[in-house]
């Protein structure tokens, strides 16, 4: 039967009963027109819904007097009571229980669907809870560690973790507690590459999300942008290298705005603080009556392999203060990263071609000086085609163990020719150089951090060694052969996530050795090669 039948049957005292009398009586003493049995009757179904009033046991058992006798026994015998008696007094007397048969049952005979429920979660008494922004414990305890090292007198420290170790996190939660601590503060951060920058600007925001206690402006100066210096009393400035430099040469009052409310100084690749150029910019942003702190982040902490002399005075800029991860019973920290699953267990392995190169005596004289060789030979290099058929080879060979290969070319043009001789292969790759326009270079980089598609290689020079995070990436082929041991470490440590950071357990990293020329296949090595100077 419909419900709404059963509902036009209540009489004056049933309605009563169902609004209420203390309802009723104040309605009457308000405006008797109010009263009118159709008039309560939409105040009944407006106030209570008839899965409502079927489930209250009071409002239940009122509204069975409304049944006829047929209808009475027809629901008695539908709800399986007793109905040979009386079956008004058996229907009274029924339980319905929540989400049971007879409920479902009643329901069906009134053409009404039973209640949705939500599922009502006891809580534990003792339950977990993991932060949106949290640190692993290690990181823990190198943020405890550098916050000592700030609050001393010459409040300068380097932070040492291994690239994929997490250290933007960590910084970005001790830059969260002194802009709390701190208000207003300035805190100014400083990269080197527009990838890097952006980074910083996107990691800080997401931070201040879960960390922080207020409203705070967030500066972007870097390529094209201009400094609001309205703006400098609290915030947080992500800066180009490049454009504070061209800053201090053309508008040195500006830089004086900013270093006079500076509270906190980050630079990114600390390794670049001692260069002429950069120096002179930090120089700058320290010398004022604030004395702010200055933390370097690295995966590196050395600007060279082989002079020492420089790596000294980077020591020295830091007055020798750094904080790296030391963990009981590893002699390594790496080791430890890797059994945790912070890092993936690298697999290293040296492809050796003989490159038909014709060295001058000249060019021989610059290996021996430069981290980087000399343009000319890196173009011979990179058109060397049994050089780009070994790659080649062995490339496709990763495909078939890997969805996601990085490939750092020898050259922009290297980069080309690899994608588009991969393509024209049947797979999938995409390049992105310096020369890459913004909308091209996000398109492909998002493509190759879904997980949708087939394998993929993703070819790039100079733009993907650091500002870059593909955590599905589980191999890189590297063609680039430098000295430079930072830039090397940069350049794996893209492949190189754990399962605990959104990566892999195991990557494989494939370094091009050019007989005769330099190369580094260990990042264990690149992690401890410094040690000894900043003892």
């Amino acid at each position: 039967m419909d419900f709404g039948d059963l509902i036009s049957r209540t009489d004056e005292e049933a309605l009563g009963t169902l609004i209420g009398q203390n309802s009723l009586r104040l309605l009457r003493t308000l405006d008797e027109s109010l009263t009118q049995p159709s008039q309560l009757r939409d105040i009944v179904l407006s106030l209570s819904s008839p899965a409502h009033l079927l489930l209250d046991t009071e409002s239940r058992r009122l509204l069975f007097n409304l049944l006829t006798q047929q209808e009475a026994n027809r629901l008695a015998s539908l709800l399986g009571v007793d109905e040979s008696g009386n079956p008004y007094q058996s229907l009274k007397e029924a339980r319905v229980y929540k989400e049971s048969s007879r409920e479902r049952l009643l329901f069906n005979f009134f053409n009404l669907d039973p209640p949705e429920r939500e599922e009502i979660k006891e809580e534990p008494a003792l339950k977990c809870h993991s932060p949106e922004y949290g640190l692993f414990s290690y990181q823990r305890t190198a943020a405890r560690k550098i916050k000592g090292y700030l609050r001393q007198e010459s409040g300068r420290v380097v932070l040492h973790m291994p690239t994929g170790a997490g250290k933007t996190r960590t910084a970005m939660h001790i830059i969260a507690e002194h802009l709390r601590r701190t208000d207003p503060g300035f805190v100014v951060w400083l990269a080197y590459s527009e990838e890097l920058c952006e980074q910083a600007a996107s990691e800080f925001e997401e931070a201040w999300r879960y960390l922080g206690n207020r409203e705070i402006n967030v500066h972007r100066f870097w390529k094209d942008r201009e400094l609001n210096t309205g703006a400098l009393d609290d915030g947080f400035m992500v800066a180009g290298l490049s454009k504070m430099y061209n800053l201090s040469k053309r508008r040195i009052g500006q830089l004086a705005q900013i270093g006079q409310s500076c509270t906190l100084v980050i630079i990114d690749e600390a390794h670049q603080a001692i260069a002429d150029t950069y120096s002179l910019v930090l120089e700058s942003l320290l010398v004022h009556h604030n004395k702010p702190g200055l933390l370097g982040l690295t995966a590196t902490p050395g600007r060279t392999w082989a002079d020492i002399h420089e790596d000294e005075k980077l020591a020295e800029f830091f007055d020798r203060n750094k904080v790296i991860l030391e963990v009981e019973g590893y002699g390594n920290p790496v080791t430890y990263l890797v059994d945790e699953g912070y890092l993936a267990d690298a697999q290293f392995d040296s492809l050796f071609v003989e490159p038909g190169l014709e060295l001058t005596p000249s060019d021989r004289k610059k290996l021996k000086d430069r981290l980087d060789l000399p343009n000319h030979v890196l173009r011979q290099l990179a058109e060397d085609d049994e050089r780009n058929t070994a790659i080649l080879t062995r490339l496709e060979k990763m495909l078939d163990r890997h969805r996601r290969i990085l490939f750092f070319g020898t050259t922009v043009d290297h980069a080309r020719v690899m994608a588009t001789v991969l393509q024209a292969r049947g797979h999938r790759a995409a390049v992105i150089t310096g020369e890459t326009d913004d909308a091209a270079r996000k398109r492909r980089i998002e493509a190759f951090k879904k997980d949708s598609g087939g394998p993929m290689v993703l070819c790039n020079y100079g733009v993907l060694t650091t500002g870059f995070d593909a955590p599905n990436t589980s191999a890189a082929l590297i063609a680039r052969p430098t000295r430079s041991l930072v830039l090397y470490s940069q350049m794996l440590g893209r492949a190189i996530r754990g399962p605990k950071a959104g990566g892999n357990e195991e990557a494989e990293i494939v370094t091009v050795v050019d007989q005769n020329l330099p190369g580094f296949s260990s990042v264990a090595e690149a992690f401890v090669n410094w040690e000894d100077v900043w003892d």
